[in-house]
């Protein structure tokens, strides 16, 4: 082993993430009176559960460069929103006696890193290891995001030494220079990241295809919370620019939807109540179209006992109220088998097992033969390592 991997190895370790975890506990203190003050106070909040998960990760597996990775962006997106905030503040809300303000609009771009760094969590599932192909393929990508992010970097220290420099309302840097040559730089490494993000998910789903047993589980962790932090976005951006207040609340719920991605890889990395995962997939399923049902059905009944009979809107809505209510019990139940047969197999077949056995034991009369299926019921339903059944004389 080379020095500079004993160097590394030794730098990897319990002690180092507990520095960056406390790190980071400072820098998120420091973002709530600094973002109230300055402008988003939200911001910072995204990126918390990713150091979480990093920081557990790290301390639990120093070798798995996925908790590194997540500490890493976790501290330089703080830092980025530490640092908008206080050049806000400085240039633009009338606190012109801060001192270091133009490190503030230096730190205010370093956003791009959790951005163009985010992948890598997913391409490097589960364990972080590189072979063959895939190892020429992420040190390419590293290539090319150290290069640009060496060129941003060498930009904004040649603005912000400047005599004279403008801040725009995030706190970002205003740069004339760079021109053309700048935004072919900035298309190129957004080709290269849409990419590589797409070559991340589609290796993922090939290897779910092929997995089995604890990788099979694992996999299914982190494509389950990916979809759900998708699904949660999409939607918060699609009515973002709702001016509803409830609509506006249902989009914040949706945007923290993306904790569920973090909350997927630890408990992949970690294999923590691993197979709970599809009886969550199932319940949040069997819910979600619950829930659709249930309010198209409330909508539509409103429309009909106020527009089409001669009902007044009162008790219109309070009928269709106690419709939707009556019909909540048998909705959920089929649903909810509907789900588990095709998305939580072992409820669904130990319940089967169950109800075939209460079935044979209202006809079955010989003890031995009761004792046999009783046996076989709890094997294939619990699947416990021994059965035995012991009888009272």
């Amino acid at each position: 082993m080379s020095a500079l991997a004993q160097r590394a190895a030794r730098l990897a370790s319990p002690r180092t993430a507990l520095v960056l975890g406390v790190a980071i506990v400072l820098l998120a203190a420091a973002a709530l009176p600094l973002s109230i003050v300055g402008h988003d106070p939200s911001q910072g909040i995204i990126v918390l559960p990713f150091g979480v998960v990093g920081y557990v990760v790290a301390r639990r597996q120093p070798r798995n460069p996925i908790g590194w990775i997540l500490l890493a962006v976790t501290l330089v997106f703080l830092l980025s929103a530490d640092g908008s905030s206080y050049a806000v503040m400085h240039y633009h809300k009338g606190f012109h006696g801060l001192p270091l303000a133009r490190v503030g609009v230096f730190l205010a771009a370093w956003w791009i890193w959790l951005l163009l760094l985010l992948p890598l969590p997913i391409g490097l599932f589960p364990d972080g290891r590189l072979s063959g192909r895939w190892s020429l393929v992420v040190r390419a990508y590293l290539a090319v995001v150290a290069l640009f992010l060496l060129g941003a970097t060498w930009q904004d220290v040649t603005g912000i030494v400047a005599r004279h420099i403008r801040v725009d309302s995030g706190g970002e840097l205003v740069s004339s220079s760079g021109g053309s040559a700048g935004g072919v730089a900035m298309g190129v490494v957004a080709v290269c990241f849409v990419a590589f993000t797409l070559v991340c998910v589609g290796r993922q789903i090939l290897r779910y295809r092929r997995s089995t047993g604890v990788a099979r589980q694992q996999l299914k962790w982190l494509l389950t919370g990916g979809a759900m932090s998708i699904g949660g976005l999409v939607l918060a951006m699609a009515i973002s620019t709702s001016t509803n207040p409830v609509v506006r609340a249902v989009g914040f719920a949706s945007f923290l939807s993306v904790v569920a991605l973090p909350v997927g890889i630890g408990i992949g990395i970690l294999r923590y109540r691993l197979y709970e995962i599809d009886k969550l997939i199932s319940r949040t399923l069997s819910y979600a179209l619950l829930t659709g049902l249930l309010v198209g059905l409330f909508a539509g009944l409103v429309l009909l006992t106020t527009r089409v009979l001669p009902f007044s809107s009162p008790v219109g809505v309070a009928a269709s109220t106690l419709a939707a209510a009556a019909l909540f019990s048998p909705l959920r139940g089929r649903l909810q088998r509907l789900v588990d047969h095709r998305f939580n197999r072992a409820r669904y077949d130990a319940e089967a097992t169950v109800a075939a056995f209460g079935s044979r034991l209202r006809d079955a009369i010989d003890p031995e033969t009761v004792l046999g299926d009783l046996a076989a019921a709890t094997r294939n339903s619990l699947q416990p390592a021994h059965v035995s059944v012991w009888i009272k004389e």
